[in-house]
């Protein structure tokens, strides 16, 4: 997996028992930083865009591969049954009916030996769903708990909220930014990749103002079910709201606050009976995101997904190894009532080894 925050590949080798599944190797390979520029720039229109989103695609695709070879790490390589591989995401417009993930999954398969499942989002796009999030199926089959009503929220690049029902039902949607402008503000006045701990957040101070002038994008408010990308919460709209004299730490810790409330408010409105809520993704490493969390969301319970049995920095990966064994078995990997999609549908190609 590699999402929308641009930091790497996360890639994990899941044994399934049943439809659940454990982790038993994890690898994180770091994407260069002129490849990471390079993402950035072509998740808007751009000249030659064609040509260097394939070159792109191909840089990528050996940082898969390699990332595959570390994990294995001394396994044969007939162990893995299937190599469930998303891609980068470039461009998500959903109400256009498509989605751009940047990978060469045949190359993957060359380089490897080990049959590969890519582009899982296009049937469900093309079944008139939002092809994202894909991931809720994979958290009802390994945190779903019948009886109680649970919520896992992923703060990636984008955050997005799983509904778990105490009577099986689920409910997804991406709540809006994660990580995304946080880590954008950072590298912008920082040179850091990211606000590690959200130190830097926790010396500023939110500005209502700005908040509320955030939080009235239309996107928050519209009901699912609904995806975005970094194609719309982006630097640019941030810039649209600001006034250009503000401290940059209180910008930092008011788009904090900005993850903090479009969680929330997704919560109350989804699932205000959800006895316990479980983080994951990166922003979960965050302590000032989550404590701010924490006090948003009481008297919940907040806890990591650590505590299910899966690091935070591997469920999204897990979540594709898991949508990759539904394809190998030709059982459907989309949920209709998180997409939108018409039905069920079976998720993915297959390129054998």
């Amino acid at each position: 997996m590699s999402g929308t925050s641009l930091d790497g590949v996360d890639g994990v080798i899941v044994h399934f028992e049943g439809d659940r599944g454990r982790v038993i190797a994890t690898a994180h390979t770091d994407y260069p930083t002129s490849l990471r520029q390079e993402l950035i720039a072509l998740s808007r229109p751009g000249e030659n865009e064609l040509e260097r989103a394939a070159l792109a695609a191909q840089e990528i695709s050996r940082l898969y591969a390699d990332t595959l070879r570390r994990l294995l790490d001394g396994r044969p390589a007939g162990v893995v049954r299937a190599v469930g591989c998303h891609g980068q995401t470039v461009r998500h417009r959903p109400q256009s009916r498509f989605s751009i993930q940047l990978l060469q999954p045949a190359l993957i398969a060359e380089l490897t030996g080990m049959a590969v499942v890519a582009d899982f989002r296009s049937r469900d796009l093309a079944a008139g769903g939002q092809g994202a999030p894909l991931t809720p199926a994979f958290h009802q089959a390994q945190f779903g708990l019948k009886g109680r009503t649970r919520a896992v929220v992923n703060l990636g690049g984008i955050a997005n909220l799983t509904v778990l029902g105490h009577d099986g039902r689920v409910l997804g949607f991406d709540t809006g930014p994660g990580n995304v402008l946080l880590d954008a503000w950072c590298q912008r006045h920082t040179g850091q990749r990211f606000d590690a701990g959200g130190a830097w957040a926790a010396s500023g101070t939110p500005t209502p103002a700005l908040l509320r002038s955030l939080l009235e994008d239309p996107y928050f408010g519209a009901p699912p079910p609904k995806s975005t990308g970094r194609e719309h919460f982006n630097e640019a709209w941030l810039e649209a709201h600001l006034r250009g004299d503000e401290r940059p730490e209180d910008v930092q810790a008011t788009l904090l606050q900005l993850t903090v409330e479009s969680v929330g408010m997704a919560i109350e409105a989804a699932c205000p009976d959800a006895a316990e809520v479980y983080l994951c993704g990166g922003g979960a490493r965050n302590a000032a995101l989550v404590e701010a969390l924490r006090a948003r969301l009481r008297p919940r319970p907040v806890a990591l997904t650590d505590t299910l049995g899966i690091g935070v920095e591997w469920v999204e990966a897990a979540a594709f190894a898991w949508l990759a064994r539904r394809t190998t078995l030709g059982l459907a990997g989309n949920m209709p009532a998180v997409t939108g999609a018409a039905g069920p549908r079976v998720l993915g190609a297959i390129y054998p080894a």
